[in-house]
């Protein structure tokens, strides 16, 4: 320890006895100190001031959890098969068919050397096929006009307004090939038929 002799004199230790217990004192003093700063530290960490945040997250854990919809149910395709090979093709134009056709097409008129049937007075979508009869192996369609007469036909007779020839009658269609104008005195020929009437 240090003591004092006289004012503002000091005297220092000269003996190692001395100088042992100044130094275990002042370890305990750093100790102390230590300990002090550490729980101070300590303290001040476990203060409340993240105490909202702590409630925020609380509160949202509360909230209702949201639920995924399940995946709509993936039905199986059904395959369609195409059969509409012999017709016209949507992607081609009309005049290009004409044209491609024209070399098979006559330049005479359809009519000529024949008189007009009954029946090609009426457009084709005004007819209506109604019933067949059979007699000897023969077939004959029956078709209704727009003047409610009963017409009875056969193949090979014409009917509508674009020279329409019919080439068969089953029991529930009149197949007729029609003869349409290619714009350049030629003739193009179409399909068309009679689904009878229910």
């Amino acid at each position: 320890m240090i003591k004092r002799q006289k004012k503002n004199e000091l005297e220092f230790p000269t003996k190692p006895e001395q100088l042992c217990s100044q130094s275990t004192i002042g370890h305990k003093y750093v100790t102390v100190i230590g300990i002090a700063v550490v729980s101070m530290l300590l303290s001040a960490c476990s203060g409340d001031e993240h105490e909202d945040l702590n409630a925020y997250v609380d509160r949202i854990k509360a909230q209702h959890k949201g639920r995924v919809k399940p995946l709509p149910e993936v039905k199986p395709y059904d395959t369609f098969t195409y059969s509409a090979h012999e017709l016209r093709d949507p992607f081609e134009t009309f005049q290009a068919l004409a044209e491609a056709t024209a070399a098979e097409s006559t330049t005479d008129s359809p009519i000529s050397g024949r008189k007009r049937e009954a029946l090609e007075q009426f457009p084709l979508d005004t007819l209506s096929f109604v019933g067949h009869l059979e007699k000897n192996g023969v077939r004959w369609g029956l078709v209704e006009a727009p003047d409610a007469t009963v017409y009875r036909i056969q193949v090979g007779n014409y009917l509508g307004k674009n020279f329409g020839v019919i080439e068969s009658i089953t029991d529930t269609d009149i197949m007729i090939k029609e003869k349409l104008t290619n714009g350049s005195s030629g003739w193009i020929d179409r399909d068309a038929s009679l689904t009878i009437s229910d």
